[in-house]
């Protein structure tokens, strides 16, 4: 079979054209070339080159490329008319949330693109103006002789634009009221879903479909269910974005995690050949004994000829060879010792015996995401005698209520007051925070009084955290990495001071072990940010001596596990070291009950944190192995 027909045969499930990238960078300035691309030809044609532009994380590094191309290559915007798909209703344009601003801020306050080019429909006018606006929207877009290309992003419920679900194929530019899922997707730009607009004003589906072409990006494993159900599934008012599958010219650009669930990713061999490497196998035994409802042991010939694993079973079958494979390479993961066992055979362990105690650091993106994601580890290598460290990466400070700063404020006001020792300053400084908060409009950046005291507040949570865990809250470091210190959701880029801090604090412990935050469907981009940083300082300290020496593992954070198939080192907790985990989140009171920022999961963060590990367990004791109230998973970078 040619390499083009096999490659037609991997997509035989995909009803979209979907081009997928190793990363969202790599794949963002392939976009961003295409627009450039287009807006030269029709420059060279003396024509004006449309585009319907997105907003949100998505889009944001190809407009950054854009403007650097228009910076140091001369690409010029003079000749280009753009449309918005979107904007909150109301929404004022000098808004931290606008859109307008957005717009201004990564791509019209950088090029050269003429004032009156720029389209975004208004969130400021009269409610009984808006459906005279909506048609006036479509006329600009006709009389600028359509779309060229519409660039979009795409929401978990399916929405492109805002057209939730059930929007018709045929809609136009409209107000729509936002889906609930939206809005709580929506709830960290607005500090509260209680903030976030119930309206918005949308291009619509028809409107979109119109475009001569259509690019739609998708970054990370949160993206992943619904890039499946766009591309493989049927057309459905319920994912709006399905609509897509009948333009003439739409193509799909997404990162490998956002491709995760595709067929062709997920379970290759259902549509051609594949190489049956140990890892490829170990994962398809892995989902044939999920889809079987087996454990590895009894599965047979017949599962794997029945299943599209027929080659696999004439490679390295029978199927009791690669049964029993396959089981001993999972058994083998799984370790009580996580920084390896003292005068241990350590030949089938994930973890070295020697040195013995290992220094251990640990980065927590957030000041909680140490206990919450790998507590029981963390524990563990504390009782096991290892010297731990925990370097908190920002300060959290954002994710504090307004209600709990004031009120650790009151209190060093009133213990100042009631100890009578002197100083005005502190009522003054209370005085002030009281009177920004109670003043304070919703989404506006905190003073830097009230960032200080909701930085303060996560600190001590934290170092109450690593004293419940067993590790002394010297060894606890606070980095405050730059990148995020803006007062906002939306967070600078990673500098270098990113990562000379990073790499300072590596130099200064010299650890064989770093444990960092591997989660890249963290919804608000903290975690990729802070786990670029600790990839690129050790790929810089590569070669220094103690660094030849380091094991560097993967954690995942609150929002998904790793798969049971990746997983590399399982470590398993006792019920007791679950309720102690459990006690070390508890420490974080900011973050109980109600945290700030809760992703649209609504459970706290210790019940996920318990229900994944758990859930961990119980797939490996499905698949036949022990059983046990929990397990912590690790995927090894071998940097």
């Amino acid at each position: 079979m040619s390499k083009s027909l096999i490659e037609t045969e991997k997509r035989k499930y995909e009803k979209i054209p979907t081009e997928i990238f190793s990363d969202s960078e790599t794949a963002s300035l392939h976009v961003a070339k295409e627009i450039a691309d287009l807006i030269k030809a029709k420059a060279k044609k003396g024509e004006m080159a449309v585009l319907g532009l997105a907003t949100g994380s998505t889009p944001t590094r190809v407009y950054t490329e854009l403007v650097r191309m228009h910076n140091e290559e001369g690409l010029s915007f003079k000749n280009v008319i753009t449309f918005n798909l979107d904007e909150y209703f109301p929404m004022g344009p000098d808004s931290l949330q606008s859109y307008v601003r957005f717009m201004h801020e990564y791509l019209f306050d950088h090029v050269d693109i003429k004032p009156e080019n720029v389209h975004i429909p208004d969130g400021t006018i009269e409610r009984d103006s808006v459906f005279e606006f909506c048609y006036q929207y479509e006329e600009k877009i006709k009389k600028s002789g359509g779309l060229d290309l519409q660039i979009l992003g795409i929401g978990r419920t399916g929405h492109i634009g805002f057209n939730e679900p059930g929007s018709g194929k045929k809609s136009r530019t409209r107000m729509i009221t936002l889906d609930k899922l939206t809005r709580s997707d929506a709830a960290s730009d607005f500090f509260g879903i209680e903030n976030v607009p119930r309206r918005a004003i949308t291009m619509g589906v028809g409107t979109i479909m119109e475009a001569k072409k259509i690019i739609l990006m998708a970054w990370g494993e949160g993206k992943a269910p619904v890039i499946k159900k766009t591309v493989e599934g049927e057309i459905s008012d319920q994912v709006p974005a399905t609509y897509l599958q009948e333009h003439p010219n739409v193509q799909f650009i997404v990162d490998d995690a956002a491709s995760s669930e595709l067929t062709r990713c997920k379970k290759p061999w259902l549509v051609g050949p594949v190489k049956w490497s140990n890892k490829m196998a170990r994962k398809a035994v892995v989902w044939l004994c999920a889809e079987l409802g087996k454990p590895i042991l009894k599965l047979r010939d017949e599962d794997y000829n029945e299943h599209g694993m027929g080659d696999l079973v004439t490679e390295q079958g029978p199927a009791y060879n690669i049964n029993i494979r396959v089981f001993n390479e999972l058994q083998h993961t799984i370790t009580g010792w996580p920084g390896g066992k003292p005068n241990a055979d350590d030949t089938q362990r994930p973890e070295r015996a020697n040195p013995f105690p290992k220094r251990v650091l640990i980065f927590s993106p957030h000041p909680d995401d140490d206990v919450i994601s790998m507590g029981g580890t963390l524990i563990r290598l504390a009782d096991q005698g290892h010297d731990v460290h925990v370097a908190y990466q920002t300060s959290g400070n954002i994710a504090v209520f307004d209600d709990d700063a004031l009120r650790f404020a009151d209190f060093v006001a009133d213990f100042h007051d009631n100890f009578r020792l002197g100083s005005d300053d502190v009522r003054h400084m209370y005085e002030n925070v009281r009177d920004f908060i109670q003043n304070k409009s919703a989404g506006q950046v905190d003073s830097e009084a009230v960032k200080m005291i909701k930085a303060l507040i996560r600190k001590g949570e934290a170092k109450a955290g690593v004293r419940a865990s067993g590790v002394p809250d010297t060894n606890a470091h606070f980095m405050n990495m730059p990148f995020y210190e803006t007062g906002k959701v939306r967070k600078m880029p990673l500098s270098e001071e990113d990562i000379n801090i990073t790499m300072d604090l590596i130099r200064s412990i010299k650890p064989h072990q770093i444990y960092a935050a591997g989660d890249l469907s963290d919804p608000h981009g903290t975690h990729r940010v802070c786990l670029k940083a600790v990839m690129e300082a050790v790929t810089r300290l590569k070669n220094e001596d103690f660094m030849k020496d380091c094991y560097v593992w993967f954690y995942r954070g609150a929002w998904q596990e790793w798969d049971v198939a990746d997983i590399e080192m399982a470590v398993p907790l006792s019920p007791d070291e679950l309720m102690r985990k459990r006690r070390a989140i508890f420490k974080h009171q900011s973050q109980k009950d109600r945290p700030l920022f809760p992703g649209t999961d609504e459970r706290e963060f210790w019940q996920r944190a318990e229900d994944r590990t758990r859930g961990t367990a119980m797939h490996y004791d499905e698949l036949g192995l022990a059983e046990y109230e929990a397990i912590e998973g690790f995927v090894r970078w071998k940097f």
